[in-house]
């Protein structure tokens, strides 16, 4: 396995299968929930748009350190890849919407070693949950926490936000200072892909090591596949984007992950069983 971290390792593979392939982000939409980047071929990612950041307001300093405003279409898309490392959440999520993008070039072009891309088939069943299962979410996938309790041996759902879940939920909550030993005691561990933006993917995923189902979920789980199997991850539940610019617009006029249907389907890449 490389030393690398995962960010560092996608960007790594993308370059050595995209090879010394030019190509410009030409539209960059940074949204109250998600972040789109479209690239001059067309090919259009989103990425999860941090929220409460404490660095937000409008002075100077905050200024020099967000994305450039009005100077990011245009760029060199492998130059804004780098944002993805960026210490400066905002950044981050340009730099990971600019890596979907260059992720779903790469797939059409190369398809996916190692595992396939199934549409429309929910991350859960993919995963093959079972009633003997204990799972354990980062982050409270409302629509999984509704199909799963009652139906697994165990659930336990790490977040920052008890107060998203509902009040029979509650019991299910873990504080994220408690994701570590969480994680290490589920058979099934789920991931937001908003992990990917936030930071401590590559924590999380060293604490699920005895899982045995690793699920990476949501719009911002659309990368290339290969880095993310060899870390252990077996299904990414994301998305593909159909229509670019009406995922754009959607984006830029607010449109959180449920607005997205007309843009975009959503895909399992699903790792080879072996």
């Amino acid at each position: 396995m490389s030393n690398k971290n995962l960010i560092e390792a996608w960007i790594g593979d993308l370059r050595r299968v995209l090879g010394a392939t030019s190509m410009k982000v030409s539209d960059v939409r940074i949204g109250v929930f998600y972040t789109a980047a479209q690239l001059s071929n067309g090919y259009t990612g989103v990425a999860f748009t941090p929220r409460g950041l404490t660095d937000t307001v409008c002075c100077p300093k905050s200024a020099s350190v967000a994305p450039p405003a009005g100077r990011l279409a245009g760029q060199d898309a492998w130059q804004l890849t780098d944002y993805a490392l960026s210490p400066v959440p905002l950044r981050r999520a340009v730099g990971v919407a600019v890596l979907n993008a260059l992720s779903a070039t790469a797939m059409d072009e190369h398809g996916v070693p190692g595992g396939q891309v199934v549409s429309g088939m929910d991350a859960l069943k993919a995963a093959g949950v079972c009633p003997d299962d204990r799972v354990a979410m980062v982050g409270g996938f409302l629509p999984f926490i509704k199909a799963l309790k009652g139906q697994v041996q165990a659930l336990w759902v790490v977040d920052k936000h008890p107060e998203a879940l509902k009040e029979d939920e509650l019991p299910f909550w873990r504080a994220p200072a408690q994701a570590a030993d969480t994680l290490s005691q589920a058979s099934v561990v789920v991931i937001t892909g908003s992990s990917l933006v936030e930071g401590g993917i590559d924590e999380l995923l060293d604490s699920a090591q005895s899982a045995r189902r690793i699920i990476l979920a949501g719009p911002t789980a659309s990368p290339w596949a290969p880095p993310f199997f060899e870390r252990g991850v077996d299904v990414l539940g994301g998305i593909r984007v159909l229509d670019g610019l009406k995922m754009l617009q959607v984006v830029a006029e607010g449109g959180s992950g449920y607005f997205f249907d007309d843009g975009a389907e959503k895909v399992c890449i699903v790792k080879d069983s072996g």
